[in-house]
């Protein structure tokens, strides 16, 4: 067990492998890119009411104007017209999460411990407030953009996708870590 404690990530990987486990057998598995295009939709149909429409013909019942909305039989149209669903809240869900977690370790390790764990960290630390969040947010636009091309996010694909067995979430995981643990390698080799 002094292993366990030395381990602290573990802990927590356990945690996030019940909490996906108990996800996929009461509700379905967890994916998250989606809701980001449903998301876009919400503020399209706002722009332009008529993309998605009624189709009594479908098991959705809904259908789109755009190809992208239509796909999957209208599903994807029908969640943009009523989007308070499980998948939709689980995203809205995240950021609070966070947030939630920030607050519990700031309470913890106190304001000025953080701040230094930050900085050496983070190699955009110190770093003008336009350069330390855009580049981010330019990666994170690209890394959702890659999400739904590929028609789901990590935590469709490999996540659930390895707890249900599907060979493309295998695949998709060891294209992951063989990028993954290089640029990590070069990353830190690069800091050092």
């Amino acid at each position: 067990m002094k292993w366990m404690k030395k381990q602290k990530w573990m802990g927590a990987a356990a945690l996030l492998g019940i909490v996906f486990f108990l996800a996929v057998l009461l509700v379905k598995p967890i994916g998250v890119s989606t809701q980001f295009s449903v998301l876009s939709g919400i503020v399209h149909s706002t722009v332009d009411s008529a993309v998605i429409t009624g189709d009594d013909e479908r098991d959705s019942g809904y259908g789109s104007t755009n190809a992208y909305y239509d796909k999957s039989e209208g599903r994807l149209a029908a969640n943009i017209k009523h989007p308070m669903n499980y998948d939709f809240i689980f995203v809205l869900a995240i950021p609070f999460g966070a947030y939630a977690a920030h607050l519990l370790r700031k309470k913890k390790y106190g304001t000025q411990s953080m701040e230094r764990a930050e900085s050496e960290s983070c190699p955009l630390a110190g770093k003008s407030r336009w350069r330390q969040y855009f580049a981010p947010f330019i990666g994170g636009f690209i890394l959702l953009y890659g999400a739904r091309m590929a028609d789901g996010c990590t935590s469709g694909h490999m996540m659930s996708g390895i707890m249900q067995g599907s060979i493309s979430g295998y695949l998709f995981a060891g294209a992951v870590f063989s990028v993954a643990i290089p640029t990590a390698v070069l990353v830190h080799r690069k800091r050092s």
